[in-house]
């Protein structure tokens, strides 16, 4: 009776035992078999969706209100209604802080206008007076220098010249002119501004030197004609990156720093004309001019 229970205790730990270990490989089968059809997966996932990048974004989702962006068409004006207005040329430099979106790294203002003439969407014009347009041949060789090094074959020692075309850097374009309008409406009874054209601005150097020679505008470009355009380039805020403001809204709100080098006047001269020998009197007169737009509109009325 004794080797009888020894021995069925003996059978009972041994079903125990091989029970454990079939359970053990059923389920080692079972993370291999999922272990494949996971890789499986992975495979079939590659090779369904290749090298694409479609459905990979550098947001939490895709931003499309700025590419629909519309902007309001200029209120109707009649000549009759226009009872004065006065030219002014302004400068907006970008390393003024609150002009530091015009050199956003990303994507810079001159790039957008550059890509935009490029691609035919806009015209550009070599006169303020929108007289005289580019053709993109004109375009391209203004917008990309060409220089020439000199280079030494290893195996002859012939010397080669070698020409090279680099694009501008948006970087070197660090001003912008702008040509606008002043005119006071007697229909509203209130004085407004339209920008004209803007043009960038670059600055040539001596190659020998590196002196400063002399500053020129690169290009003009008709504002009234790229408002639409502008409205779907956003502009770079600091303080939110989905900031719903474009390029069209910051030159119709002015919010932009600038500095008047020119109004119209008998003689054409330039600010820096009048008073060639003082920057001081060159300020003053700009502070003048800008004074006397203000004034105008306020002493029509009385209080």
């Amino acid at each position: 009776m004794k080797y009888f229970f020894s021995f069925f205790l003996l059978c009972f730990l041994s079903a125990i035992l091989y029970g454990q270990d079939d359970d053990f490989f059923l389920r080692q089968d079972d993370a291999a078999i999922k272990a494949d059809s996971t890789i499986d997966g992975m495979i079939k996932e590659s090779s369904q969706f290749g090298l694409g990048t479609e459905g990979y974004i550098d947001d939490i989702l895709p931003q499309k209100m700025m590419a629909m962006g519309r902007i309001d068409e200029y209120e109707p004006l009649r000549e009759i209604d226009v009872m004065w207005q006065k030219r002014v040329w302004r400068v907006v430099d970008t390393r003024e802080k609150m002009n530091l979106p015009f050199r956003n790294f990303d994507r810079p203002f001159f790039t957008i206008l550059q890509e935009m003439a490029e691609a035919g969407d806009i015209r550009v014009f070599a006169d303020e007076r929108f007289k005289e347009p580019l053709s993109a041949d004109e375009l391209i060789a203004m917008t990309n220098k060409i220089d020439t090094t000199i280079t030494y074959d290893p195996e002859t020692y012939e010397e080669k010249i070698v020409i090279t075309n680099s694009p501008i850097d948006p970087d070197a374009i660090k001003r912008y002119r702008i040509k606008e309008v002043w005119y006071f409406d007697k229909e509203s009874s209130v004085m407004k501004v339209r920008i004209l054209g803007i043009a960038p601005i670059i600055d040539e150097f001596d190659d020998e030197t590196g002196i400063l020679k002399y500053s020129r505008p690169l290009f003009w470009v008709y504002y009234p004609k790229i408002r639409t355009a502008l409205a779907r380039e956003r502009v770079a805020n600091d303080y939110n990156d989905i900031a719903p403001m474009s390029w069209a809204q910051l030159f119709e709100e002015r919010r932009f720093a600038s500095y008047i080098t020119k109004a119209s006047n008998t003689m054409g001269l330039r600010i820096q004309d009048m008073f060639e020998d003082s920057d001081y009197d060159q300020l003053l007169e700009a502070e003048l001019i800008k004074q006397e737009l203000f004034n105008w509109e306020h002493d029509l009325w009385t209080y």
